[in-house]
């Protein structure tokens, strides 16, 4: 007979250091996709942080202007699914663009394209019609218009509002208790149980970035240095 609650895990020699989410996010009921049930996103677009995690996804979302090519080189070293930012209908090129953006993604093999919280519904509809793969509002606010969103084509809601996600997701599940939620769990298991009680079905964790990691493993290298000496 078989223990149901142990895993076994099998790893290369070689590979040994990953970043690895924290374990609260297993509580979360995750979000099927395409057959695939994702329950962490882990927030990045470092190609070397991306191939070295054990996030079910990765969304990729970044303070600059979306680029076809930075969304084919993550999609081509991600090996679970990615989704990618495509910005707002705001700007030079306006709808036109970021439905090309769109389409782009779905071309180069993205799971989903992420909208920014002031994309133009007008924007959303058409890209929702434009792509087979499901378009994720970023949600800044529990002011947001949800009934004009969803209706314009929005399939996920992404949160991210800080300290005050969980009383957005309460906000959002008083009107919509099946309406599928990412949603940022902040810096401890705490406030990621916190979150998913409130209602989030996905988290997204941002991990430490490389100088945070070097500086960890040089701290080790330089420990059991002293310890070799001594």
């Amino acid at each position: 007979m078989t223990n149901e609650s142990y895993i076994p895990e099998v790893r290369g020699h070689l590979k040994k250091t990953i970043i690895k989410l924290p374990e609260a996010i297993s509580d979360a009921s995750g979000i099927k996709i395409n057959g695939r049930i994702l329950r962490s996103f882990i927030f990045t677009t470092d190609v070397a942080t991306i191939r070295n995690n054990n996030a079910d996804a990765v969304i990729a979302v970044y303070p600059f202007l979306p680029q076809p090519i930075i969304t084919q080189a993550i999609v081509s070293v991600a090996d679970v699914p990615v989704f990618c930012g495509i910005g707002s209908s705001a700007g030079a090129g306006g709808i036109k663009r970021v439905v090309n953006l769109a389409k782009h993604a779905e071309y180069q093999g993205a799971q989903g394209v992420v909208v920014s919280a002031n994309i133009s519904n007008e924007a959303v509809a058409e890209i929702s019609s434009a792509i087979d793969i499901p378009v994720i509002l970023t949600v800044i606010s529990e002011n947001t218009d949800f009934k004009a969103r969803l209706e314009a084509g929005v399939s996920i809601l992404n949160v991210s509002g800080a300290s005050e996600t969980p009383s957005i997701i309460k906000s959002i599940r008083s009107e919509y208790p099946y309406v599928p939620i990412i949603a940022t769990g902040g810096p401890s298991d705490n406030t990621i149980k916190e979150t998913i009680l409130a209602g989030a079905n996905a988290i997204t964790y941002t991990p430490p970035t490389s100088g945070n990691l070097f500086a960890q493993k040089a701290n080790r290298s330089r420990e059991l240095e002293t310890k070799a000496i001594q």
